[in-house]
Parts: C-alpha cells; sequence; structure tokens
C-alpha cells in the first residue's frame, strides 16, 4: 500500500512538472521515498524536469531552422578518399588581330583552360597528388574522314604527379607527367606572361627546344642559397608519342644570389637576384624522328618591388647535318617597370634573337622575337594585358628552316585564375 502511495504522489509530482513551461526541480525523502516540488529538511535534489511537450517542439523548430540553412547552401559535398582535395583553373581568354605581309586576319581566342585538382593523400600537408586537365583547339581534321573535327575542343592530360615533399635532405620528388626542369620556374620568377607569349627557350618564334611537362622524376632542391632540378624523362613532352627507345636527361641549377631561395617568390613585394645554368640531353627523340640533341641555357633575373630584368643565351646542337631544328644560338632580354598602388601596373617588354642553323652550309637563318605592352592586375584573380608580338625571319626561314613570313599581333588578354 506504502508503494502505491508513494508511486501516485511521484506522478502527480511529475505532471505538475510536465505543465511547466520552465524546468522545475524535484526533491525525494530517501526514507520515505516521497518526491517534493520545494526543497526541505532531509530531501535530496533528483535533478531538473521539463514539459516532454515543450522539448519535442523546440527540438522541432531547431530541426526545421537548420533544414531552411542547408536549403540555401550552395555548396555541394564531395566525398573522397583523400584528407582534402583543392580545385584551381587558369584562363588565357583573348583578342587577336594579326598584321602580316601577305594577309591580316582577327579573332576572339580562348588560348588556354587548365583545369586542376590537388588530392591530399599524407599526414605531411605538403605532399599530394595533382592532376591537371588542358583543353585546346584540333586545328585539322587528323584523319580526313571527318569534316567536323576542326575546331574541335579536345582536353588532354598536363599534368598527373605524385608530389613528395622533402623525402630526401632539402629535397622534394615529382613523380609521374610532371615538370619539366626550366619553364615552371621562369614562369614563377622572370617571365610571368605566358598568356601572351610562351617562354623563349618554347617559342616557335625562337629555337622550339622543348616544353613544359613529360612523363618521368624530377628532384627538385631548395635551400637558402641554391635551388635545383635534375629529372630524367622520356623527351618527346606531354602532348607527343613516346616510343620506349629514348631518354631526355635534364636540369636546371640555381644559385639565389642574395638569398630567399626556399620562399615563395612575390615579385611585387621581394627583391631576388637569381642565376642559372639549365638544359637537357635529348636521346632519340621520337618526335623527331630519333634525332638526338642538347642544348644549354644561362639566365640571370634581378627583380625589385617595382622592376624586373632578366636574360638568356642558349645554345643547341642536334647529330643530323641536315637540318636545322634544334641547331644553333640566340638571345633574349625582358623587362618590367611596375608603377601605382600595390604595383598593380606594369610597362612589359622582351627582345630575342634565334639564330637557326644550317649545319651543311654553314648558313644561318635570324628570326627576331619581340614583345612590348602593358598589364593591369585588377585583382588577385583576373590580370589584363594590352600588347603587341612581333616576328620577323629576317632570312624568310624559321626555326626548322621552312619558309615563314613576318607579322604583328595586336593581343588583349585576360588571364583568369580562381
Amino acid at each position: 500500500m506504502k508503494r502505491i502511495v508513494l508511486s501516485a504522489v511521484t506522478v502527480l509530482s511529475l505532471a505538475a512538472a510536465a505543465q511547466a513551461t520552465e524546468p522545475v526541480t524535484l526533491y525525494t525523502d530517501p526514507a520515505t521515498g516521497e518526491v517534493f516540488t520545494k526543497p526541505g529538511e532531509g530531501r535530496i535534489e533528483m535533478g531538473d524536469f521539463m514539459n516532454a511537450k515543450d522539448i519535442y517542439l523546440e527540438n522541432q523548430a531547431q530541426d526545421s531552422a537548420i533544414a531552411k540553412k542547408e536549403a540555401k547552401r550552395k555548396d555541394v559535398d564531395v566525398f573522397a578518399k583523400a584528407s582534402k582535395l583543392k580545385f584551381s583553373g587558369q584562363h588565357y581568354l583573348g583578342y587577336r588581330f594579326r598584321q602580316a605581309d601577305a594577309d591580316s586576319s582577327s579573332q576572339f581566342e580562348a588560348r588556354r583552360n587548365y583545369l586542376q585538382v590537388k588530392a591530399y593523400l599524407f599526414d605531411d600537408p605538403k605532399s599530394y597528388m595533382r592532376a591537371t586537365l588542358d583543353t585546346f583547339e584540333e586545328n585539322a581534321d587528323p584523319d580526313g574522314t571527318n569534316s567536323n573535327a576542326a575546331g574541335s575542343w579536345i582536353v588532354r592530360l598536363k599534368y598527373a604527379f605524385l608530389y613528395l615533399h622533402d623525402v630526401l635532405p632539402a629535397t622534394s620528388i615529382e613523380f609521374g607527367l610532371a615538370h619539366r626542369p626550366w619553364l615552371d620556374y621562369e614562369e614563377h620568377n622572370a617571365w610571368f606572361y605566358r598568356s601572351i607569349s610562351k617562354t623563349f627557350v618554347e617559342t616557335k618564334r625562337a629555337g622550339d627546344l622543348t616544353n613544359s611537362a613529360d612523363f618521368g622524376i624530377n628532384f627538385k632542391t631548395k635551400t637558402e642559397y641554391f635551388t635545383s632540378e635534375i629529372g630524367i624523362f622520356n623527351g618527346e613532352g606531354y602532348h607527343t608519342a613516346e616510343d620506349g627507345k629514348s631518354a631526355s636527361l635534364e636540369w636546371r641549377l640555381t644559385a639565389a644570389i642574395l638569398g630567399k631561395g626556399k620562399a615563395h617568390r612575390k615579385p611585387r613585394k621581394m627583391t631576388y637576384w637569381d642565376a642559372s645554368f639549365y638544359g637537357q640531353y635529348n636521346n632519340r627523340n621520337a618526335k623527331n624522328g630519333d634525332e638526338t640533341y642538347a642544348f644549354y641555357g644561362f639566365h640571370t633575373v634581378y627583380n625589385t618591388p617595382s622592376f624586373l630584368i632578366a636574360g638568356h643565351y642558349i645554345i643547341a646542337d642536334n647529330d643530323r647535318d641536315n637540318t636545322v631544328s634544334h641547331n644553333g644560338s640566340g638571345w633574349s632580354v625582358n623587362a618590367g617597370y611596375r608603377f601605382g598602388e600595390d604595383k598593380r601596373f606594369e610597362v612589359l617588354g622582351r627582345y630575342g634573337i634565334w639564330s637557326a642553323k644550317d649545319s651543311t652550309t654553314d648558313t644561318t637563318y635570324d628570326n627576331i622575337d619581340a614583345i612590348a605592352g602593358v598589364s593591369w592586375e585588377q585583382n588577385k584573380n583576373v590580370t589584363w594585358v594590352l600588347n603587341a608580338n612581333y616576328y620577323d625571319p629576317t632570312d624568310g626561314k624559321n626555326y626548322k628552316g621552312g619558309n615563314a613570313e613576318k607579322y604583328t599581333d595586336f593581343m588583349l588578354t585576360a588571364e583568369v585564375n580562381w
């Protein structure tokens, strides 16, 4: 009978608490088991009790608010077997008017579209897997059967490498479809306008000696006063088939004369002076009919927040007597002067001469490459460039000895990074 009475008292007390809109504190007498809503002698606090209906309604309101917030989200969840994914892109959008000897032409262009993702797979936050896709326009029907092929946009793999940070003393490794040693360095330290022209060592207005990526392994060393890249690659580059018979030894050795070799270079905020020796020995290159060639380059760059000046001297030699491809020498100088708020405006220029050499006749064909323009960094994502590119094969022959004509390109470019 006593248990029944005590249970009834407990139920009544809880019912009273259930009707309250604020928490109710209950107390019990251990000797009798009675439950009270007020403290008293010999009573022990049991805790706070809320109306179950109020709790339910409050939870419903919170769930509704969360659902409305989620419905307004514009992002989506991305799932991957990686601790982090980093997406980015780069686009060169432009207009070009070409005035040539024979005729003139004009067109709007998307010169480059890079889409990139990095997957961070290791405890070391500086190691990752990187893949970069490059789109380009098909200029001709590859097999003569599809009249719609010309003008199509094709996706090509530009980079696909595993980057392992400092796995050797001061040395990281790229393994896969990786950076070749020279071009990436020059584009981030001395020539910042690939959107309007390739570097002097790569452009077809000069020697066309190499490109930016290839399958292989690249050892990248960084210290305060010395940096280097030394790698072994297939040799043909990322957009030419490999026959498995060749290899290329490639290198860059750079003295950071003022230090800061390990720093991420910020040209509008830093002063640095580098001197480099670079090149490659390319054995039995399938792209050029099993041609073996080598080239050697000497380069220096001096940069302050207000101005930059850089220069090249390059020598190339092949193992044949009947072609001027990869055979000759050249030099170039480029400079820039920055002004305005945060140095966001720059007057820029480049001038170079590539002399392709015909070994059989000991004749050289000079090719003049000149650029002048001005740029404006609108913000960290968009840079505008207005420029003129001038090309003059003064002997009527290009870097391969074929017929070529003089022209001037007038260009407007938006370089977009995100």
